[in-house]
């Protein structure tokens, strides 16, 4: 079974940055694609960023397009969203994700079977 567990997540003044880490707990995750979805208070969960199993693919919202950058250490298991030029509109919880197709690449997040915990990322202005 994979277990996700996210970390990295905290409170930032807006136009700061932060990492987000996503690591497997149980099961490894490597032949997955991988994705980030984020849900603010009130609104349905949204697509962030996904990347294919090996890491030469990867897909962005529009919103975080030029700012966020997802890539994942093969190695140590573990993907990453780093966060540059942070908004108040990124403020929501944020989730790890995970499809058993190492190329699926989906925006939609009822296609994902493995789900972190969230962690919650708080922009101020």
């Amino acid at each position: 079974q994979v277990h996700l567990v996210e970390s990295g997540g905290g409170l930032v003044q807006g136009g700061g940055s932060l990492r987000l880490s996503c690591a497997s707990s149980g099961r490894t995750f490597s032949g997955y694609t991988m994705a980030w979805f984020r849900q603010a208070p009130e609104k349905e969960r949204e697509f962030v960023a996904a990347i294919s199993w090996s890491g030469d693919s990867t897909l962005y919202a529009d919103s975080v397009k030029g700012r966020f950058t997802i890539v994942r250490d093969v190695a140590k298991n573990t993907v990453y969203l780093q966060m540059n030029s942070l908004k108040s509109m990124d403020t929501a919880v944020y989730y790890c994700a995970g499809d058993r197709h190492p190329y699926s690449m989906l925006r939609d997040y009822k296609e994902y079977e493995f789900w972190g915990q969230g962690t919650q990322v708080t922009v101020s202005s």
